[in-house]
């Protein structure tokens, strides 16, 4: 037996792996998910959502992505795992992503041919044409940048033919700076805050109900606690959570209490005072 049995839940609620499955649509993401749709079908070119680390930006980037019709929207999600990512690289790997064929061998100018073509046919078809990228801030090249300027410069009567969302850390935006012109081209930026405390309430009853929970396991002095140890921050509310349920699974108690809660923040090493 581990605390699925004993709590009877079905699957681990307060997993920090992505899962739309345990989206929870908060008011910030809600208002900010419209801004983001509405940037993309007035083909505004370049949106920006920035938050710290932990916040959600990446489950924002997913939703968003699944949320995008197929059938209206040529849409796909990059994230960048380390910043010695080239500019030719980048270029090949979307030029991949939008469906177009053999890249390995093309030059930087047939590649942007290449892409110039393949957004044309994409708008012709009566799609429009996303890219999201995540972890953004990693790209710390002024080539780069210059580079999505470049994308963003190919222009129809409608509008841009391409559309960036890009996700990072408050980093991305000196990232940014590196191109002013590019920079001066944002349409839009949204920054990702932690959640209220009746947001961080909502968001773990909302967790436990999709992992199959039939009685309130936590108490209200313990989700006070979770908020105060965890400052509202996503990442950490599931950290805090998955090892009370732990905790109090160890010591055989069915509700989770505001004592347990301080235990098990005192172990990871929380004090409630930071936004990481």
């Amino acid at each position: 037996m581990d605390y699925l049995e004993y709590y009877g839940l079905k699957e681990h609620p307060f997993t920090n792996v992505v899962d739309n499955r345990f989206y929870y649509n908060s008011p910030q993401y809600k208002d900010a998910l419209l801004k983001l749709k509405y940037a993309i079908d007035r083909k505004k070119g370049l949106a920006v959502v920035i938050g710290e680390i932990g916040a959600g930006k990446t489950t924002l980037a997913r939703r968003l992505l699944e949320e995008l019709d197929e059938g209206v929207y040529e849409a796909t999600l990059l994230v960048i795992i380390h910043s010695s990512v080239s500019s030719e690289w980048l270029l090949r790997k979307f030029a991949i992503q939008l469906g177009i064929g053999d890249v390995m061998n093309e030059s930087k100018v047939e590649l942007l041919g290449q892409i110039y073509r393949r957004l044309v046919e994409i708008n012709e078809s009566g799609k429009t044409a996303v890219l999201l990228m995540d972890e953004v801030q990693m790209l710390k090249s002024r080539e780069i940048m210059e580079e999505f300027r470049g994308l963003l410069n190919m222009e129809m009567p409608g509008g841009k033919m391409i559309n960036l969302i890009f996700f990072g850390l408050p980093d991305l935006e000196d990232v940014l700076s590196l191109d002013e012109p590019l920079k001066q081209r944002v349409a839009m930026k949204i920054a990702i805050r932690p959640f209220s405390e009746e947001d961080t309430r909502d968001y773990i009853y909302h967790r436990l109900r999709i992992a199959g929970a039939e009685n309130e396991i936590f108490t209200l002095a313990s989700i006070a606690a979770l908020y105060r140890y965890s400052t509202g921050v996503p990442r950490l509310i599931n950290t805090i959570c998955d090892n009370a349920l732990l905790e109090g699974y160890l010591f055989k108690v069915k509700t989770i209490d505001e004592p347990v809660v301080r235990t098990v923040a005192i172990d990871l090493g929380l004090n409630g005072e930071q936004r990481k």
